[in-house]
C-alpha cells in the first residue's frame, strides 16, 4: 500500500540525478536491477527521496570509483547507509533468499521438486557442504518449530565448527534463544518471507552451497509428504553470499542483536571459487542414496 512519504523526502528522481551526477535513467536501472536506491512513492506512484539517498548514492559513485564492482558497491552501501539522526539503518534489501536467487541469478532454473526430495537434498548439503566447512556462516529456515525440532541434533552439531549459525521459524517466544551448542534460532513473525521457505546455506571460502525453496500456495490440506516447492540449488560463491545476506537481513527484521555487525562483515563480495568435481560428485551420490532410502521406505 503506498503510503505518504515523510516531510524530508522532497526530492524528486531528477533532484536525485543532480545532487548526485548519476543519470536519472541509470537510477531506475540501478532500481529495477538491484533494488537501489529504494524510493518513497507518491499516491501518483512518483518516486521521492530524501537526503539519506542522496549520501547513499554518493557512496556508490566513490566506492566505483575506488574500482569497486558497481553490484558490490551496492552491497556495502546498503549496509552502511545512515539516515539523518545518524544512525545506522539498513535500506530496505531481500528478505527471501529464494527472491534474492531468482532476482540476482537468473541462470538458476527453478525444479519442482517434492518434500521427500527437499529433504535429501538438505541432508546432503548438509553432509558434504556445512558439516566439511571450516568456519561457514550456516542458516536454515524452518517455516515451522516442529521441522526444527526434527532437525535439531543434526544442527546442534553443525553449529559447532561454525562462525554463525541461525536457524528461522515461527519460534515460542519471539525471542533469540541462544542454546550452549546450538544454532540461534530467530523468531519470525506472519508475513516474513522466509516463513514459506525452505532454505539451507553454507556462505564459505571453500565449500559454498545453498538449496532455497518456495511452498506453492494452496497446500493447507495436503499430506505431507505431497508437498510442493520450487526449488533452486547451486553451489556457486556469490549465490551463497546473497543467500546469507538475505538470512542476515531477516534476521534485523526480526530484532537479533548480531545482525548488524554480520551485515558488515558480509557486505563485501565473496572472491570465486569453482567448487571441484569429486565433492559435486560426492553431493550427488548423498542425495541419490538419501532418496533411495525414502523410496525404500
Amino acid at each position: 500500500m503506498i503510503s505518504d512519504p515523510p516531510a524530508e523526502a522532497d526530492l524528486s528522481i531528477g533532484d536525485l540525478a543532480t545532487a548526485t551526477g548519476v543519470g536519472a535513467a541509470t537510477l531506475r536501472a540501478w532500481e529495477r536491477r538491484h533494488g537501489f536506491p529504494v524510493p518513497h512513492r507518491l499516491p501518483s506512484g512518483h518516486r521521492r527521496y530524501d537526503q539519506a539517498q542522496v549520501d547513499a548514492v554518493l557512496d556508490v559513485v566513490r566506492r566505483q570509483h575506488e574500482g569497486v564492482r558497481l553490484e558490490a558497491a551496492i552491497a556495502a552501501t546498503l549496509v552502511h547507509a545512515h539516515g539523518r539522526d545518524g544512525h545506522r539503518r539498513v535500506v530496505p534489501g531481500e528478505r527471501s533468499v529464494f527472491a534474492a536467487l531468482r532476482r540476482r541469478h537468473p541462470q538458476l532454473t527453478p525444479q519442482r521438486l517434492g518434500k521427500p526430495m527437499l529433504l535429501a537434498l538438505s541432508w546432503a548439503i548438509e553432509d558434504e557442504f556445512c558439516s566439511r566447512a571450516l568456519a561457514p556462516h550456516l542458516f536454515g529456515s524452518f517455516q515451522h518449530d516442529s521441522y526444527f525440532r526434527a532437525a535439531r541434533r543434526r544442527w546442534d552439531d553443525l553449529a559447532l565448527g561454525a562462525r554463525t549459525a541461525a536457524v528461522f521459524a515461527d519460534f515460542d517466544g519471539g525471542e533469540d534463544v541462544v542454546s550452549l551448542r546450538g544454532p540461534v534460532r530467530v523468531h519470525l513473525d506472519a508475513g516474513a518471507p522466509l516463513l514459506r521457505e525452505w532454505a539451507v546455506v553454507c556462505d564459505d571460502d571453500d565449500l559454498p552451497a545453498v538449496l532455497t525453496a518456495w511452498e506453492l500456495p494452496g497446500q493447507q490440506h495436503v499430506k505431507e509428504a505431497d508437498r510442493l516447492f520450487d526449488a533452486v540449488w547451486t553451489v556457486d560463491r556469490r549465490a551463497a553470499r546473497d543467500a546469507a545476506r538475505a538470512c542476515t537481513r531477516a534476521a534485523y527484521d526480526a530484532g537479533a542483536p548480531w545482525a548488524p555487525d554480520l551485515l558488515d562483515e558480509l557486505a563485501p563480495e565473496p572472491r570465486a571459487v569453482q567448487v571441484d568435481a569429486a565433492t559435486q560428485t560426492a553431493l550427488f551420490n548423498r542425495v541419490l542414496a538419501y532418496v533411495d532410502r525414502q523410496v525404500r521406505r
